[in-house]
């Protein structure tokens, strides 16, 4: 009896032992640089999520670029500049630019909304609602902007809403109205640019991602479904508004469509450091690891993450499969 006893004790021990080593040396190979170009939408949590993934992989160093999505998307494309990960706030954008040439895949892992944010600075702070938000913008001396739609999702996603809001509430020709009261000085080429300016006092009002609001302590004017691009239920009715912004080659454009706020990810054919990229991508596509992060920061993520079909699925890495779904 003893000795069947001793015999477990031992080999649990030797098992355990064995998990340790192979945990460390697990560890040890994954090394290097790990480049990521991101949405600046995706910047907060992303240094939240670097922290935790380098402390459980010390030998690792996460580079974080932020951008419009589009240029991020462009500086792989026409820079050829070398990158592991790209994270886009609207995952057609990784489609558009990106597949097929530069990338095989696009996981598509959270979602978000549209606000329109101020301060106590900010010209009628105190009259400012979701009733009379529009009527303020087209107010002379309101100071107020949205990021470069070819450059960045937000931007055009700005746009969107200022369309499906002139047809939502049936106002005709406010689109044009609100456009003309908005000099082109008060586009920047990211969204997160335009927090310090609304923190400062010399913008009034600035259209962010509600996560972006959240993160950075701004108020907040919460829009109805139909038009906040928020809930994909709407979004047939989202599809009505269209943007031309710059397409892949210079004197192109492309249409982008209307449609819910959903962000992707991918990692690029050539990526320098693949092992790692794939371990981080497992961190950040875990439910208690980067999506809870993501959550935590107001920004709703999809769980489990999601691919459009099963070829997409299938040539995912393998330790990646099993975080993702197939759901368009």
């Amino acid at each position: 009896m003893r000795a069947a006893i001793l015999f477990r004790w031992t080999w649990c021990a030797m098992v355990a032992i064995i998990l340790i080593l192979t945990q460390g040396q697990a560890f040890a190979e994954v090394s290097g640089k790990i480049v990521i170009f991101n949405a600046g939408s995706l910047t907060i949590p992303l240094a939240q999520m670097e922290k935790e993934f380098e402390a459980n992989y010390p030998q690792v160093d996460v580079l974080r670029e932020a951008a419009g999505s589009q240029k991020c998307a462009r500086k792989i494309s026409d820079l050829k500049k070398p990158c592991d990960i790209m994270a886009s706030a609207d995952y057609k954008v990784i489609d558009k630019l990106l597949i097929p040439n530069y990338a095989d895949w696009n996981i598509r892992f959270a979602t978000n909304q549209l606000v329109l944010c101020y301060t106590d600075k900010s010209k009628y702070a105190g009259e400012v609602n979701a009733k009379n938000w529009y009527e303020i913008l087209a107010r002379k001396g309101v100071i107020w902007g949205h990021s470069e739609p070819n450059l960045d999702p937000c931007g055009y996603r700005a746009l969107m809403v200022l369309q499906l809001a002139e047809k939502y509430y049936k106002i005709p020709g406010i689109y044009a109205r609100l456009v003309a009261n908005r000099p082109k000085e008060n586009i920047r080429p990211k969204s997160v640019e335009l927090v310090s300016l609304l923190q400062t006092g010399n913008m009034d009002y600035a259209w962010e991602y509600l996560s972006v609001a959240v993160q950075h302590g701004l108020k907040y004017i919460l829009l109805p479904d139909q038009i906040n691009l928020g809930n994909y239920r709407f979004d047939e009715f989202y599809s009505q508004a269209v943007v031309k912004v710059t397409g892949k080659k210079p004197g192109t454009f492309m249409d982008m469509k209307g449609g819910s706020v959903t962000y992707g990810i991918t990692m690029i054919k050539d990526a320098p450091n693949r092992e790692a990229a794939i371990a981080f991508l497992k961190c950040m596509l875990d439910p208690q690891g980067g999506l809870k992060i993501l959550k935590n920061q107001g920004q709703p993520p999809f769980v489990p993450c999601r691919v459009p079909t099963g070829a997409m699925k299938s040539s995912l890495p393998e330790p990646l499969k099993d975080l993702v779904e197939v759901k368009d």
